[in-house]
């Protein structure tokens, strides 16, 4: 089947379905879009590319209509990160992520002032097990310093939190209906978990209480990403 006849019997783009565009450069990020078409909707535009026109490709995207989400994890002193903020809140762009540290959350929060940007904190790596905390030097597991983090971020005005599909359901709890939980690390049944420690289905995440999933490698490292797009929208289809 072609790509046009898929798109054309296909369920349309799913919102909360986000597709880090991690690639080298920003010329193979646009092949990419280009190759996702109307499949996606949603864009995430990270530390890979913010030294290489990352920000030209994100309000490009903005005046294609995508949705945009800025994964700058700032993390400074905090008049830093407030003006950084009010910077990027011009930007037209959705979300914003900031680490999990409340002079930095409510920094990013003054910053962003009336935007429609919406700041979201960084709880723990989904790369990161109990063990790594250890390593760190943290006396609590994920699912403790998550929690601690999350209390945090919704005192600071934050707009949501990025957790893993495992704490999902737990800022879910604390954040309530309208809190944005972002769930890195989504994986389906049919793609590897590559450097995912803590790793669930789109379903799982979803059905856990996740207001938007992040999901990369098994679209961008497919042979037909937009087939594999909408393999996983189907699969979000009535969550």
């Amino acid at each position: 089947m072609t790509a046009a006849a898929r798109l054309e019997t296909a369920p349309a783009a799913d919102p909360r379905l986000i597709v880090p565009l991690d690639l080298p450069d920003v010329d193979q990020a646009r092949a990419m879009v280009e190759a996702l078409g109307e499949a996606v909707s949603f864009y995430k535009v990270g530390l890979e590319l913010f030294a290489s026109g990352g920000m030209t490709l994100a309000r490009d995207l903005k005046t294609q209509g995508k949705q945009v989400f800025l994964d700058w994890k700032l993390h400074d002193i905090g008049t830093t990160v407030q003006r950084s903020a009010a910077v990027l809140a011009d930007s037209g762009c959705d979300f914003l992520t900031v680490h999990g540290e409340p002079q930095v959350m409510a920094a990013a929060v003054r910053g962003r002032g009336r935007s429609g940007l919406k700041v979201l904190a960084v709880t723990v790596l989904t790369s990161l097990s109990d063990e790594d905390l250890l390593e760190m030097g943290f006396t609590e597991g994920a699912r403790a310093l998550v929690e601690r983090r999350i209390h945090h971020a919704v005192a600071a005005g934050c707009d949501g939190v990025i957790a893993s599909p495992h704490e999902a359901q737990l800022a879910r709890a604390i954040g309530g209906p309208d809190f944005l939980v972002v769930t890195p690390g989504v994986r389906p049944d049919w793609s590897a978990k590559n450097d995912q420690a803590r790793a669930a289905t789109p379903a799982q995440a979803l059905g856990a209480g996740a207001s938007h999933i992040v999901c990369g490698r098994p679209i961008t490292g497919a042979n037909d990403p937009q087939a594999a797009a909408l393999r996983i929208v189907a699969e979000m289809a009535g969550i």
